[in-house]
């Protein structure tokens, strides 16, 4: 069955069928994801911590499914995360795990929930690529961070075989809107022989 959810999920293209895999993927999802060795949570928060300092910073974490990413924030120490996903059933599994201060139901393309600057770090960890959100969330979550605001996010290898993933990264860095603080490759689901790559971004 974990194998079908994740061909099922690389293949999905369309936000309602997107939506639909992850209602029903969601009762599962995080035995079938660890069960890979998925290790980006882990790397992505870990590199969070290093350049804020500011455990009590607000994060908003996009994307957050079931609160896996949540939960390796919560680990290196931040204390004030809040959660949005477009999948009600993967919400009702994050909420369980109170983790968050608050957990938002996304609309796919609505503006999101909260204004500019409200947010010292968004995170977005294995939210953009195939079978989940298009690379133009990246403009959006950048045009959602204020000044000194920082972008973590994380692109798989089938993300990253999209030239515009790199793309949308240099139309921020190139003209100096942003600053790449961090990016390394490393292991994402090792069970699939997958690897990542984790980026945090500041917004001048």
């Amino acid at each position: 069955m974990t194998q079908h959810y994740f061909d099922k999920a690389y293949a999905a293209r369309g936000a309602e069928v997107i939506r639909s895999l992850y209602d029903e993927w969601a009762s599962s999802y995080d035995d079938d994801i660890k069960a890979q060795g998925y290790a980006t949570p882990e790397r992505a928060a870990a590199t969070l911590a290093e350049f804020l300092h500011d455990k009590d910073a607000p994060i908003f974490d996009i994307g957050c499914g079931t609160g896996l990413s949540g939960a390796a924030l919560k680990h290196v120490g931040f204390t004030t995360i809040d959660g949005g996903d477009v999948s009600a059933a993967m919400l009702a599994v994050a909420h369980k795990k109170n983790i968050y201060r608050k957990l938002l139901e996304l609309e796919v393309d609505a503006p999101l929930p909260f204004a500019p600057g409200a947010y010292a770090a968004i995170t977005a960890i294995g939210v953009i690529g195939p079978g989940a959100a298009p690379i133009s969330l990246f403009d959006t979550l950048m045009h959602s961070l204020g000044k000194r605001g920082k972008l973590l996010f994380s692109l798989n290898e089938k993300a990253l075989a999209d030239r515009g993933a790199l793309g949308m990264i240099h139309e921020w860095t190139d003209c100096g809107a942003a600053i790449l603080l961090h990016a390394e490759e490393g292991a994402h689901l090792p069970g699939i022989d997958l690897k990542s790559t984790v980026y945090l971004i500041e917004k001048n």
